[in-house]
């Protein structure tokens, strides 16, 4: 890490994530997970690594930013992608 790379606040929690994302297939709620990040990480001066391995599960995934964003504005337009998982909680910061 240079002197000008950041730590993200929650970096920790969100390398777990990463590597969640990097075992499992495209359902639902791991796309809508990978665009949170994708956003939260967009233009961040550090967390290279969770950066590339971001873009390493959208090739893997056959997706781009546009059919990511995409997807994921039909699956939010349901409402219910984060409703399934009470524990979970909406952290677009």
């Amino acid at each position: 890490m240079t002197a000008q790379e950041q730590k993200h606040p929650q970096y920790n929690t969100d390398r777990k994530i990463v590597f969640s994302l990097l075992e499992q297939e495209a359902t639902e709620y791991n796309l809508v997970e990978l665009a949170r990040l994708k956003i939260r990480y967009r233009g961040f001066p550090g967390a290279k690594d969770i950066q590339n391995d971001l873009e390493k599960i959208l090739q893997i995934w056959g997706y781009t930013d546009e059919t990511l964003f995409e997807k994921t504005r039909q699956i939010h337009a349901t409402g219910q992608i984060y409703r399934r998982k009470k524990t979970d909680q909406e952290d677009w910061i």
